[in-house]
Order: C-alpha cells, then structure tokens, then sequence
C-alpha cells in the first residue's frame, strides 16, 4: 500500500492519472520518466530536492490549456536512472535534460526551475541559452558550493544524510513535509507535498544533496536568455531576502506570490500559473490565448 494515499490527495491521483500521466523514455543515461500535458510551445519544469514531476500536477493541468508542459522526475527520482557519478553538478543533470529535450523533439523552451532544480535550469540555460526562450527561477536554492559556504554546506551534508540514514524516505517525508508549506496551508496541500516527498529514491536523494553542497547557482547567474526570480511569501527554507539576492546576481526582476510557502506550485498554484503564462506570453515562443 503506497505511504500516504488518504482522502486529501485521491482525487489529485485522478487528475495525475487522466491528465498528467507518466511516460519513460530510453536515452543514453539510461531510462528518463517525464509527464506531459497539453500542446502548443513547450514549458519545462524541474521540481526541488524534496519532490517529483508530479508536484507540478496543478499548475501542468492549468498551463496545458496554452502550452506544452513538460515536467520530469530528476536522475534518481521515481523511475528516472541516476547519474553515473556520486557526487553530479548542475551541468551533470543538465546534460541529462538535454537529452530528453532532444528525445522529445524540444528545440526552445521556457524553462523553469524549483528549489534545487534551479541550479539545472540555470546551468542548462547558461550552456545552451539557443535552447532557452526565458528562464523562471522559483524560490532558487543557491547551494553551498561557494568557497565561503563550504563549512555550512558540510553541516548540511551531514544533516540530510543522517536524517535519510535515521528516518528512511517515509519518516523524512512525515517529519519534513509541513517545512515545505506555510502555516496557513490547507490539509490537501500538506498531504500532497508529504505523497510526492515519500516516493523519494534514497540513492537520487544522495546524490541531490551532494548537488545542493557542492554547487552553487550563483556560479550560473551570466544568462543570456532572459530570467526571472519569483518566491513565496511565507518561504522558511529558501527566504524572500535570500531570492531577492538571487535576482539581483543575475540581474533579473523578483516577485513574491503571496500566501505561499517553499512548495508555491502546490499551495498557490493559480498564482504559479499565471506567473508562468506571463513568461510564456513573454517569450518568443509562446502565447497566451
């Protein structure tokens, strides 16, 4: 029986079943999970370190109206193969995501990047910025790959490994889920960002971690592609302070979309959305009917 399938979130498996359904592909690397909705110019999205493709299913429901929206589960998530490296950096998953777009036919795209996906939409969009129309960072994590963060990011390593090691995929996602939301979130959002953290991979886990400690975003912040940088109001992980420092590196407007926390596309979704059909409507692929 899966871990936490209760009221709040069965009719959200539905949804995903009918309009967000999983396809794996067979690249290089190995085998590539994604979900896909709707049709028209493509809109990729790279959830955090904590979540899935699936985490996306609300906003994917609501953008596949106008686009073609692409979310995957990261080398290591759900039935996505690992990279072959222990410790990857963000052009490692970036090389990743080039294959699957080419697999997909994917020339441009509008690419956004949540939490810790930030750092491969960044690194992607700075290494090939012809494939790139716009770049959205929502709530960024900067990573602790800076000389100056490297005791902190040791402390963190630490911390992430031992709580996987005591806890297990499940007990870290019953302990860590309410973190990701803020104290006005309703109980299907609790629920639903707690189902998508319990089918966690615990060897992709690992080696995000080692992304999250080892690299830093900044490092990626020369774009060529035009960027945004958006945050929740109520972010206790990634903060609104910390984001703005994140916009302000790469010279990129910042917004906050208020009453949400580090899990914005669950818990303000229709703000998401719009934010997202704005920079699709801003790109020179997309439109907005």
């Amino acid at each position: 029986m899966d871990p936490v399938i209760d009221n709040p979130v069965a009719p959200l498996l539905r949804q995903l079943q009918h309009g967000f359904a999983e396809r794996v592909l067979g690249l290089g690397g190995g085998q590539q999970a994604v979900r896909e909705a709707g049709s028209g110019a493509a809109i990729v999205l790279l959830h955090g370190i904590g979540s899935g493709a699936a985490s996306w299913l609300q906003v994917a429901l609501a953008l596949g109206q106008r686009a073609r929206v692409i979310a995957w589960d990261a080398p290591g998530y759900g039935q996505s193969a690992p990279l072959p490296m222990a410790a990857p950096k963000a052009c490692d998953y970036a090389g990743r995501l080039a294959q699957l777009l080419d697999a997909m036919d994917i020339e441009r795209c509008v690419l956004v990047g949540h939490s810790l996906g930030a750092l491969s939409a960044a690194a992607f969009a700075q290494a090939q910025p012809e494939r790139v129309s716009r770049l959205v960072l929502l709530s960024p994590a900067r990573g602790y790959g800076a000389p100056e963060l490297a005791e902190q990011g040791r402390t963190v390593r630490a911390k992430r490994l031992d709580n996987l090691q005591r806890l297990g995929i499940a007990g870290m996602a019953q302990a860590r889920s309410t973190h990701m939301l803020s104290a006005t979130a309703s109980a299907t959002a609790q629920a639903w960002v707690q189902w998508n953290m319990a089918r966690l991979q615990a060897h992709g886990y690992r080696q995000a971690v080692e992304l999250l400690c080892g690299d830093d975003l900044l490092r990626y912040s020369r774009q060529a592609a035009p960027c945004e940088v958006h945050c929740g109001s109520a972010d206790g992980i990634t903060r609104p302070e910390d984001c703005q420092a994140v916009a302000d590196a790469f010279a990129a407007p910042f917004t906050l979309i208020a009453g949400a926390g580090h899990a914005c596309a669950i818990e303000q979704p229709d703000a998401v959305t719009g934010r997202l059909a704005l920079a699709l409507a801003a790109s020179p692929t997309g439109t907005v009917l």
